[in-house]
């Protein structure tokens, strides 16, 4: 079932082209949050980012064990940014540029970073500015050796938003973000490999099948052990993020649970753990 979102969620899904988050279960356990808008290389609007946020908001309740986030391949892209066709209705503005920046820009990206389930980046192809602040919230990030990076809104008169930067500077790394930001550079896949950003990069062809494998590796192993990882590791991120935190009194709440006792109890008994009743 492929859910396309009305309203806040994105426009009228019959239309070819139109701009819009996909939200899709290729499998039991699966989701997979699709970028789409084709004619301008899967560029967010204003409306995608509300979409984005809602689709993992919802995510977050519905607890799938592992979600894909990828950019629609007719895009030819994982997304080149923010739609720049848009911006002169509310850039020059400072109170509606904030809006939009800390409100629906931010609201989209906390809202990956606040959901428990872990996260793909299947990055299939350029991935730019906000392309790039979208992968900093991924967990996993994989991407095709011929993708690009970068973030040269230098050229275009701006500055990263607060926040953003704060997250790309600490995901990428400072001096990956430095040269993005100040020299407008860009990065080949290989180069983010080597620094730590990505895990892996693949031929095209290539690249479904290793996310495949990621996939069936990640719901193999237990999900409430991964949601709690993804509480804690949450804490490495500047608390001038405002993200969710975890409660620290229930650090060890886990101690009698299901899943706990079968990896255990199956590690003894020299069998594999099967955590799909967990």
């Amino acid at each position: 079932m492929v859910v396309r979102a009305h309203g806040a969620w994105g426009c009228d899904p019959d239309a070819l082209g139109t701009p819009m988050i996909t939200l899709s279960t290729p499998q039991t356990g699966v989701a997979q949050v699709t970028i789409s808008n084709p004619s301008r290389m899967n560029a967010m609007t204003v409306a995608m980012w509300e979409a984005l946020a809602n689709v993992f908001e919802t995510l977050s309740v519905q607890s799938p064990r592992v979600i894909v986030l990828t950019g629609d391949p007719a895009g030819h892209a994982f997304c080149a940014g923010g739609d720049i066709q848009e911006y002169p209705d509310f850039r020059f503005d400072a109170e509606r540029l904030a809006h939009f920046h800390e409100v629906q820009v931010w609201g989209g990206l906390r809202a990956i970073l606040n959901c428990d389930v872990p996260v793909i980046a299947k990055i299939n192809g350029t991935c730019m500015g906000a392309g790039v602040e979208i992968a900093c919230c991924a967990d996993i990030r994989v991407s095709t050796q011929d993708a690009v990076f970068g973030a040269p809104i230098a050229k275009l008169g701006f500055p990263m938003a607060p926040k953003e930067a704060a997250l790309v500077g600490a995901v990428a790394g400072v001096s990956v973000a430095r040269n993005m930001l100040l020299q407008a550079a860009t990065y080949r896949a290989p180069a983010l490999q080597a620094s730590g950003f990505l895990a892996a990069t693949h031929d095209a062809d290539a690249l479904d099948e290793a996310v495949q494998a990621l996939i069936e590796r990640q719901c193999a192993l237990a999900p409430e052990a991964a949601r709690r990882n993804k509480q804690w590791l949450r804490e490495s991120l500047p608390a001038s993020l405002g993200l969710s935190r975890p409660s620290p009194e229930n650090a060890y709440g886990y101690a009698d649970s299901a899943e706990h006792r079968e990896g255990i109890e199956a590690f003894i008994a020299k069998r594999p753990a099967d955590f799909r009743g967990c």
